[in-house]
């Protein structure tokens, strides 16, 4: 039996016997000095007898009998001791000396403190096999120190690599499976994966990745890597990297709301790129030459905040100088790009912020000035002398590290078109109503005005641009001026087509210059040179560009955008930069006449102080009247009164006391604009088989009457907008070639724009010389119904004139309808008789008289 450690708080009974003499002392002295000796001389010395240590004390020792126990009672003792350690938190390594079917749970309890020490480097590696069962239980550290312990490490790539593998779409096809294998069919070296996704399947993982996103990512990486490799072995010669792009994250921050908070978190953000720099090579992975002994050093790894070098060579001992080795370093592209908050989520007052993002490796060139970005990416700061010289130390400045590009647009839906969009999309192009309704779904909420909304569904979907042997441009965007009096809903028609239209730019002409509109050269406040930054038009290339209170601008500014609304570039020549950008876009302008209304007497030009070169410019000009009619009028305040209850936020049913209009014929937002993207992508008409004689008779009829009403000239330019509204008419309908339709219709909307310029007096007669073409593909219904209101007005005047304005009914003989519709070529009214039209606007037909009679409505006074 061993002796039991000695009481130490016991004194001693003679201290000269534990101390020893002098000599003792100071020879222990001198071993403190010179250091203890362990094998020496005096070795024994320490085997030497000190009564005063070597006995037991009597306090402590027990000397009473025990009986032996047996072996329940031996269990029972060790469950008891086993259990109030636990509650007091003490640990035991060591095995119950008995097993039990009891003690399972503990058991499976051990396994998982077993892992934990593994995670935190207590025990070796190779004893740490289990799985870590509870993973967001990080013990009190925080996600970052969690990710990076090997336990969990290992635990989440294993759950990613079992997400990846498993994880089956509604068709039961595996997603990430075929994801992959396209990614590497088309040699490229990153794929997707949706966050709601991944939070369904596996939240934990979902939970840590925006708290952790570097150390998540780059497992991420690995874990992809690996199953690419599996997949197909040899494809690291293709791709060394292969990359994890997180997509749809649910919370959107706004460029101007990040805060300390959001540092070094995986966000979220949309906005405009305004500036791009070049693609340069990034050092990926150094290695250095050491030009004393030309030994190789390295890799080493670059991160993006400190450059990273080497101390020393391990070879000859020295500190340099090291030479980057060109052949063995691996580099990786790398794009700087400035993000400004889009235009329509500024707070009023407020200028746009911006933030810097940086792509990398295949994430680069996927945008350029003018795109409209998703960008998630990683909200984290670098060292910024200048930013700390001006703000004072310490400051950071703040990037954003893109993770995944998304750019908004026309692309971008395209590719997002299912197989149900354009099986619908094409039996909507077979509908032979498609063009009425389409023009019926511009601008829904907005009453009337048919031309003008034509106008614009022409311009939306556009021409084809031309350019034989590449020597001389013919462009294919439709120009369209609409001016007229205030209160006839052209900023809203502008609005609505910047909502619809796949990539638009909007700005007004008083908050508009010239070099904001084209483009302007200034320097840059990191590098000092000169930029070129892009305007307006520029960034609206391969859009529509749309201009506002067009008449507000200076002649110096509109004189800037002559050259870009033909030839659609934009030359520059300052600070020693010399080149042309391109501003392949169609322009709508909406401007208001002198003197704030239109004056119907004067012709169009007298109407507006516009140039004739930029007049000349215009494909179609649409003059907005705002005409007193009481049966117009009142159908105008029944639907505004209507929208306005339908569209109340407290009326969610949409529902209105008034019945809608049973011939609706409008398509849904959503699909129509798949429609006008799929349109201008995929539908390139030809011009084949076209009536030439008509068009050149045309033309050479609309110079002489140009010439005799001195109104508008005509040029060159109107016969290649009659070409271009015919192939925009073709697109409208899914068509590869142009029709004799498609020419009739583009010819009516050329003369309508024409004749409606014309002062008053000119303008009749001139509707009865181009008769023949302006009621193609009219219905006779609204073309009856025009005369018929033009008639009923005529006649609502001269009643006034002799009773006052008390007037109820007004009487038309059909003989005065009749006499008008035979000029026309129409000889049979009763289908007129019986249209919605008809019925709609309160005309009844007595057969019996055989009069027309329109009941007006009451007089707010009754």
């Amino acid at each position: 039996m061993t002796s039991p450690a000695p009481d130490i708080d016991e004194p001693f009974e003679d201290e000269s016997d534990l101390l020893g003499n002098d000599n003792d002392v100071n020879q222990d002295e001198e071993q403190e000095e010179e250091g203890e000796e362990l094998f020496g001389d005096n070795m024994e010395a320490d085997y030497r007898a000190m009564p005063a240590l070597d006995r037991y004390d009597p306090d402590v020792v027990d000397d009473e009998d025990y009986s032996e126990m047996s072996q329940g009672e031996r269990a029972a003792a060790e469950a008891t001791m086993h259990k109030r350690d636990r509650a007091a938190g003490i640990t035991r390594d060591d095995r119950f000396l008995l097993y039990d079917e009891s003690d399972e749970d503990e058991v499976q309890a051990h396994k998982r403190r077993m892992a934990e020490k593994a995670a935190t480097g207590e025990i070796e590696d190779t004893e740490m096999i289990e799985s870590i069962e509870n993973l967001e239980d990080t013990k009190g550290r925080s996600v970052k120190d969690w990710v990076t312990m090997i336990g969990p490490r290992t635990e989440i790539s294993n759950r990613f690599k079992s997400f990846l593998r498993t994880h089956t779409n509604s068709k039961g096809q595996y997603m990430y499976k075929e994801r992959i294998r396209h990614m590497c069919e088309s040699n490229q070296s990153s794929f997707v994966v949706e966050f709601p996704i991944l939070a369904s399947k596996e939240h934990v993982l979902a939970y840590f990745l925006p708290e952790a996103p570097f150390q998540m990512l780059e497992i991420f990486d690995e874990v992809a890597k690996e199953l690419v490799l599996t997949i197909f072995p040899s494809y690291e010669r293709v791709s060394t990297e292969i990359h994890v792009r997180i997509s749809e994250l649910p919370l959107i921050e706004e460029i101007r709301t990040f805060r300390k908070l959001h540092l070094n978190q995986l966000v979220r953000t949309l906005g405009v790129v305004t500036a791009t720099t070049g693609v340069l090579p990034q050092l990926s992975v150094v290695k250095y030459d050491c030009t004393k002994c030309g030994y190789v050093l390295g890799p080493f790894v670059q991160n993006q905040n400190v450059e990273v070098k080497p101390g020393s060579c391990p070879e000859c001992q020295s500190i340099g100088p090291f030479m980057i080795n060109m052949e063995q370093t691996v580099y990786r592209n790398y794009q700087k790009v400035t993000i400004q908050e889009s235009p329509g989520k500024i707070p009023a007052g407020r200028i746009p912020r911006s933030k810097d993002c940086i792509l990398l490796s295949d994430l680069c060139n996927r945008c350029k000035p003018g795109d409209e970005v998703d960008v998630t990416a990683i909200y984290t700061n670098n060292y910024d002398g200048s930013l700390n010289t001006e703000q004072g130390f310490p400051v950071f400045a703040t990037i954003l590290l893109a993770n995944h590009l998304n750019v908004k647009g026309s692309k971008e839906i395209v590719e997002s078109l299912t197989e149900e969009d354009i099986s619908s999309i094409i039996s909507l192009s077979k509908d032979h109503r498609v063009f009425d309704r389409i023009v019926a779904s511009i601008a829904p909420s907005i009453y009337g005005h048919e031309y003008t909304k034509r106008a614009l569904a022409l311009a939306i979907f556009g021409g084809e641009s031309k350019n034989p042997g590449n020597k001389h441009k013919v462009r294919g965007d439709i120009n369209v001026l609409m001016c007229g009096d205030p209160g006839t809903a052209k900023s809203q028609f502008l609005k609505f087509t910047e909502k619809i239209a796949p990539r638009t730019v909007y700005t007004t002409g008083q908050g508009a210059s010239a070099v904001g509109l084209t483009a302007f050269v200034r320097k840059s406040p990191q590098t000092r040179e000169w930029t070129l930054e892009a305007g307006a038009l520029v960034l609206a290339d391969h859009g529509i560009c749309l201009i506002d209170e067009f008449d507000k601008m200076t002649d110096q500014d509109r004189t800037s955008i002559h050259e870009a609304m033909e030839q659609q570039s934009i030359s520059i020549s300052k600070a020693g930069i010399v080149t042309s950008l391109h501003a392949r876009c169609s322009v709508i302008a909406a401007s208001n006449p002198l003197g704030g209304r239109y004056d119907a007497s004067l012709t169009f030009s007298e109407n507006v102080d516009l140039s004739e070169p930029i007049l000349s410019r215009f494909d179609i000009l649409c003059v907005v009247k705002d005409e007193v009619d009481p049966m117009q009028d009142r159908h105008l305040a029944k639907f505004v009164v209507n929208s306005h209850i339908r569209h109340h936020p407290a009326n969610a049913e949409k529902t209105v006391p008034v019945e809608d209009n049973p011939n609706d014929i409008s398509i849904p937002q959503d699909l129509l604009k798949k429609y006008i993207v799929y349109s201008r992508q995929n539908v390139h008409p030809k011009l084949t088989n076209i009536d030439q004689d008509k068009v050149a008779k045309l033309y050479s009829q609309l110079r002489q009457e140009s010439l005799a009403t001195g109104s508008l000239p005509i040029t060159v330019r109107h016969i290649e907008s009659i070409i271009r509204m015919a192939e925009a008419s073709a697109k409208i309908h899914l068509r590869d070639h142009v029709q004799e339709n498609d020419i009739n219709l583009a010819i009516r909307m050329m003369l309508d724009s024409f004749v409606d310029t014309q002062k008053y007096s000119v303008m009749k007669s001139m509707r009865q010389t181009f008769q023949k073409y302006l009621s193609y593909k009219k219905d006779h219904s609204e073309l009856l119904y025009y005369i018929l209101r033009q008639i009923t007005l005529d006649t609502l005047a001269f009643q006034k004139a002799l009773h006052g304005s008390r007037i109820q009914t007004i009487e038309i003989s059909e003989k005065d309808l009749l006499d008008r519709a035979k000029q026309l070529d129409i000889y049979n009214l009763h289908p007129f008789y019986e249209s919605n039209i008809f019925k709609s606007n309160n005309f009844v037909y007595d057969s019996r008289r055989k009069i027309i009679i329109q009941t007006l409505p009451e007089s707010i006074d009754d």
